[in-house]
C-alpha cells in the first residue's frame, strides 16, 4: 500500500524580502500570531545583501511553519513573488510584504469570506471601509469595473491586499514579470474575467517608508505604460462594460489624465508631463470625444442585490 501524501496547509502565506533586516522580523511575527493557524509561511529572499535571510532562517529554526528560499541571484520584485507562488502547497495563496504587518484577525476574516463565497477567485481588503454598501460584496467584471472607473478605484491594491484561490491565480497567469505596476497589470486583466470578493478592510498595515519600490523613479514610466494598458482595455472586446457606462468610464479615464498632466505641468515637472502624455494610449480624437467632466459616485460598482 501506497503511503499517503500529507495534506498541504489551506493557506500559503507568500513573503518576498529583499534588503528588509529592519522590518522582517515584525512581518513573520505578525504573521505567526494570527488567530487563524492553518497555513505555512514561505520567505522568499531576493538574495539580499543585508540580515533580511539570516533573520528569516532563525525563525524557520523556531517554527515549522516557516520555510525560507534564498534565491541565487536577485530577480527583482514581481519574478520572485512568482517564484514564492510556485513553492506554494496550499489551497488559497496570501501575499504578504516584508515591510507590512498583518493584523491578528488578518487571516481568519479573508479566508472565512472567501470559503464561503465560492463563486469569487480572489478577495481583496484596504486599510479603509469600502464605500456604496456592506461587506462581503461580490462583485462581477461589470461591477469592479464600474467601481474602478465610476466609482472610488480598485485596481490601486497591491498584492498584500488579496488572498487568492491558488488554482485561480494559476490560470490566470499570475503577476506579469515586470519591475514595477505588475499588480495593477494583473487587476485590469483578471477582473475582466473572474469574480472578486471584497471583505473588510483595516486587516493589515501598510507601511510607507522611503525604501520601497513604488517611491523609485523608474516606476513613472511603468505607471503611464499601465495606463495605457489601461485605456487598450478599455477599448476592447474583453472590457466588461457597455453603452453609456462604458463611454463615463472613458470620460473619466481621459479626465484623470488630463488632470495628471495639468498637475506635473503646474508643478514644472515636464519630464513627467511628457511621459504622462506619451503614454496615455488616447488618440487627438479620443481627447476631442472624452475629454469632460468627470462623474463618479460612491456606490458605483455596488451589487444591486445580496
Amino acid at each position: 500500500m501506497m503511503d499517503r501524501v500529507p495534506a498541504g496547509p489551506l493557506v500559503s502565506v507568500l513573503l518576498t524580502a529583499y534588503n528588509r533586516e529592519a522590518f522582517i522580523a515584525e512581518s513573520i511575527e505578525s504573521v505567526l500570531a494570527q488567530t487563524f493557524t492553518d497555513f505555512e509561511l514561505i520567505v522568499s529572499d531576493d538574495g539580499s545583501t543585508d540580515g533580511t535571510a539570516g533573520i528569516a532562517c532563525e525563525f524557520a529554526r523556531r517554527d515549522a511553519r516557516v520555510r525560507v528560499s534564498v534565491n541565487e541571484r536577485n530577480l527583482g520584485d514581481y519574478p520572485n513573488r512568482k517564484r514564492a507562488a510556485c513553492l506554494a502547497r496550499g489551497q488559497f495563496l496570501k501575499y504578504h510584504d516584508s515591510d507590512d504587518v498583518m493584523y491578528r484577525h488578518c487571516l481568519e476574516v479573508m479566508v472565512g469570506a472567501l470559503l464561503a463565497e465560492p463563486r469569487a477567485a480572489v478577495a481583496l481588503s484596504a486599510s479603509h471601509a469600502w464605500p456604496g454598501g456592506k461587506c462581503p460584496m461580490l462583485l462581477t467584471p461589470s461591477l469592479a469595473y464600474e467601481r474602478e472607473y465610476l466609482g472610488t478605484g480598485l485596481f490601486q491594491l497591491g498584492p498584500g491586499a488579496a488572498l487568492f484561490r491558488t488554482d485561480a491565480f494559476r490560470e490566470l497567469g499570475g503577476f506579469p514579470e515586470v519591475q514595477h505596476c505588475s499588480d495593477q497589470l494583473f487587476w485590469i486583466h483578471a477582473l475582466t474575467r473572474v469574480n472578486v470578493l471584497l471583505v473588510p478592510g483595516d486587516l493589515f498595515y501598510y507601511r510607507i517608508h522611503p525604501g520601497q519600490e513604488i517611491v523609485k523613479r523608474t516606476n513613472e514610466l511603468a505607471q503611464a505604460k499601465a495606463v495605457a494598458e489601461a485605456w487598450h482595455v478599455l477599448n476592447s472586446d474583453r472590457c466588461p462594460l457597455r453603452g453609456d457606462t462604458l463611454d463615463q468610464a472613458r470620460r473619466n479615464f481621459a479626465f484623470t489624465r488630463a488632470r495628471e498632466i495639468y498637475r506635473s505641468l503646474k508643478g514644472r515637472r515636464f519630464a513627467s508631463a511628457a511621459t504622462a502624455f506619451r503614454h496615455a494610449g488616447l488618440s487627438a480624437s479620443d481627447w476631442v470625444r472624452y475629454l469632460r467632466p468627470p462623474r463618479r459616485s460612491a456606490s458605483a460598482g455596488t451589487p444591486s442585490a445580496p
